[in-house]
């Protein structure tokens, strides 16, 4: 089995200046980082991206962390709207705003030699029908598989409780629908497992394996969509952890608590730890 690769996602050290968590998650002696492009951390809107970007692939080199490039930040295009707006809205200049987005966002992954780029569809709007909605997700992900090909980094998107793609098996309709993209590829949360699949989260690990370009991970409890450090929730990690070592799978495993940044180096630090030593309660 192949040892994993762990990093910490940047949406849970917001109170931390980028260069200060990316020099802790170093010094802690983490694999990489989950960046996710935000007003705080490399804002995608801001002026000088080119040069903030050069200067970021510098730095993490220099500690020797990887990177996957994530694309989750709540305001980052709507100061009033929550991860608005989206893929799947009504007006086509609101939808493009996110395309443009993700297209961006591509760019700076390969920029920044990135494993993947993750992004995610939204939530169904008011009024709109689930047809409607499926066919302005594959119309929109049409333009960013074309910017993620042309960069050579792989777009990973990630089933969300609550959103349009939900499930694993909702990611499955998405590639048939596209025809099976080459650089369409899967986020699993693990907790978002635990949360609302069928399958235990190791078998939700094993099915998926073929197409796993991003992993996420945290504890959670069923039914719950509550990011949770470790041992707060109910997953069963030992037997996880081996099936993604089984699996082959060689990018980040980027622990998700984007909820508890007033204790971000504590956790990091606690959470690097406990999947260190096999996920043990």
């Amino acid at each position: 089995m192949n040892a994993l690769r762990l990093g910490y996602g940047t949406n849970g050290l917001t109170d931390l200046r980028l260069e200060d968590a990316l020099g802790l998650l170093a010094d802690l002696g983490y694999d990489g980082v989950g960046l996710t492009l935000d007003h705080m951390h490399l804002d995608p809107l801001a002026p000088g991206l080119a040069a903030r970007t050069a200067r970021l692939a510098r730095r993490l080199e220099r500690l020797g962390l990887d990177v996957t490039v994530e694309t989750g930040a709540r305001y980052l295009l709507d100061p009033r709207r929550k991860h608005g707006p989206t893929l799947l809205d009504d007006d086509e200049d609101a939808r493009w705003m996110r395309i443009r987005l993700l297209i961006r966002a591509a760019g700076i992954a390969a920029d920044l030699g990135a494993h993947a780029l993750h992004c995610f569809s939204g939530v169904l709007p008011d009024g709109v029908d689930t047809d409607t909605a499926l066919k302005r997700q594959s119309d929109s992900l049409e333009h960013v598989l074309q910017a993620a090909e042309a960069a050579g980094v792989p777009l990973a998107i990630e089933p969300e409780p609550g959103h349009l793609l939900a499930t694993v098996a909702d990611f499955h309709r998405l590639r048939t629908d596209l025809g099976d993209p080459p650089a369409l590829g899967l986020t699993l949360d693990i907790g978002h497992c635990q949360c609302l699949e069928s399958a235990s989260p190791a078998d939700c690990v094993r099915a998926a394996a073929p197409w796993l370009r991003h992993v996420q991970i945290e504890d959670m409890r069923r039914g719950v969509h509550e990011h949770l450090p470790f041992g707060e929730g109910e997953i069963d990690f030992p037997p996880v952890l081996a099936a993604l070592a089984a699996t082959g799978y060689r990018g980040l495993t980027v622990v998700e608590l984007p909820r508890h940044s007033h204790a971000g180096p504590q956790l990091a630090a606690e959470s690097l730890t406990f999947l260190r030593q096999g996920g043990t309660r």
